[in-house]
């Protein structure tokens, strides 16, 4: 069993749910700039992250001038 305290510290910071932070860990995405690796269509079909989780992502990841990696 992986623990998950390990790994979603960042995605705690930002206020994220348990089951969001769950399933970016498990797509082994430990940080917001991970995010750079996947579509914002793969982010949306994650069991665990709702509509609420993949705003909040968005905000923080404008912010950092992140993007999403382009479908």
């Amino acid at each position: 069993m992986i623990d998950y305290e390990k790994f979603d510290s960042e995605w705690r910071k930002i206020g994220l749910s348990g089951p969001a932070r769950r399933a970016l860990v498990d797509a082994k995405l430990y940080k917001v700039s991970d995010l750079r690796k996947i579509t914002l269509e793969e982010l949306q079909s994650m069991h665990g992250l709702g509509k609420s989780s993949i705003a909040r992502i968005r905000q923080i990841m404008a912010a950092k001038k992140i993007s999403f990696l382009r479908s």
